[in-house]
């Protein structure tokens, strides 16, 4: 039990387990490993994140044994989580799910690989939708009419099919190597639910929008996101690494002089979701990486939003490291490499209403990247931020201030108290210049003793 301790250490993981479950060897699957049982059981830890505000965190760790289940294949995912894909998002049973292997959302009933054309719409084709909106022939306008619709239906049919629901009271965990590939695991409504140690690759949209108007030279927006967190509290996404894999952005074609982006983001935390704590994650090579609330209007979402990201890895990726709206985010101890070029936005987008504490985050800088681009005011007052250091182009690290940096090159300013202290913290911060070994020993997937 002593090197169990000192394993779990380690790897930064509590043994914390719900009182009253049993951790056994024994039970409905052999494949499962003693540590693996061990993990399947426990909860977040007592105040880590604001996913431990309320009643906590404890996933699916109260399940029955007949609820442990081994899965390989999107379909076994699916019966796993409730048996319909369409309806699991209501199913609230406890369960506890481990991923073996790669599961593919483009993996039919009968085990054979779809791809695009196989969930196009008849009336729908690449070429004759840039045919008749390329903006020369079409204008500055939204896309519209019987090809638009055929996209619209196209894309109703990929979520059908790779957009996989889950529901309230369920853990999701990774055994050595596991993958979730061309798929959105959809956290709608999954209130009390935990996901660990296993690597997104690949969402991609097979057929994303043109938006004339986004931008000044208009863009490609496509629809799914690696996990996607809505109407949900109570959540905790852990030791796992977000990647486009094989498939980057920067390799698809331009059209209509924009990139054809068919990625969304990694990790979305919107529609009023709140009390979610990401740890130990790595966000590799990406553009889009984290949005916590989609719209800008004061709704819904005012008092929600509530996230705690904490010894995460953010490596190669352009924009929304988070960008925050309305909601009181606590950013600490996470790593930042950013050496993207001019391909580069920004780091923390300070968002309407947003209220971002960032303390002792390490950034590593290159390629023209400076501090004064970190930040980004996307309608927001203020930002607290303290204990960053910084090292540009291999020198030396020390302490910045992005705020003040921000401020001495763009108006208006913004303010230095975003107007609240996080107290749900199960240690205090690391001392910034740790941060990077910290975070390189410890985030990610297949660190876990599984």
């Amino acid at each position: 039990m002593r090197l169990i301790r000192l394993t779990a250490v380690l790897v930064g993981i509590s043994l914390a387990v719900v009182p009253g479950t049993a951790v056994t060897a024994a039970g409905s699957d052999d494949r499962l490993s003693w540590g693996a049982r061990l993990l399947g059981r426990q909860a977040l830890p007592v105040n880590d994140g604001w996913a431990a505000a309320g009643p906590g965190t404890t996933g699916g760790s109260a399940a029955a044994e007949d609820q442990i289940h081994v899965v390989d294949s999107r379909t076994e995912l699916v019966a796993a989580l409730g048996g319909d894909n369409a309806t699991n998002r209501t199913n609230a049973t406890p369960k506890i799910i481990y991923v073996r292997g790669s599961v593919d959302g483009f993996e039919a009933a009968d085990g054979t690989l779809l791809d695009c054309t196989d969930l196009a719409d008849p009336e729908y084709s690449l070429p004759a939708y840039l045919a008749a909106y390329d903006p020369a022939v079409w204008g500055r306008v939204a896309p519209s009419g019987p090809l638009e619709a055929a996209r619209v239906r196209s894309v109703a049919n990929q979520t059908r099919q790779t957009q996989i629901n889950v529901g309230p009271n369920t853990t999701i965990v990774g055994l050595h190597g596991a993958t979730l590939t061309g798929l959105t695991l959809m956290l709608d409504g999954a209130s009390n639910s935990i996901v660990r140690n296993l690597t997104f690759d690949d969402a991609r949209d097979c057929f994303p929008a043109w938006a004339p108007t986004d931008g000044e030279n208009g863009n490609w927006n496509s629809q799914f996101d690696l996990v996607s967190v809505r109407r949900s509290e109570n959540v905790w996404v852990d030791h796992s690494t977000f990647t486009d894999g094989d498939n980057p952005d920067s390799a698809q074609p331009v059209y209509f002089g924009r990139p054809y982006q068919v990625h969304d983001g990694s990790l979305d935390i919107t529609h009023t979701a709140s009390r979610v704590t990401v740890s130990y994650n790595r966000f590799t090579d990406r553009d889009k990486v984290m949005l916590i609330g989609s719209s800008n209007t004061v709704g819904p979402d005012v008092g929600r939003l509530n996230v705690t990201l904490h010894h995460n890895l953010f490596a190669g990726t352009l924009q929304r490291l988070p960008r925050v709206r309305f909601g009181q985010v606590d950013l600490y101890n996470n790593h930042y490499q950013l050496a993207s070029g001019a391909d580069f936005q920004y780091a923390l987008g300070v968002g309407v209403q947003a209220a971002l504490y960032a303390e002792n985050n390490f950034f590593a800088l290159s390629d023209g990247i400076a501090p004064a681009d970190l930040l980004y005011d996307w309608g927001g007052t203020a930002v607290t931020e303290r204990g960053s250091w910084v090292r540009t182009d291999g020198g030396w690290p020390r302490p910045t201030s992005l705020l003040d940096a921000y401020n001495s090159t763009h108006e208006p300013d913004l303010g230095a108290d975003a107007g609240w202290t996080p107290t749900l913290r199960a240690a205090p911060p690391l001392p910034t210049a740790l941060v990077p070994l910290a975070v390189q020993l410890l985030a990610g997937a297949n660190r876990l003793p599984v």
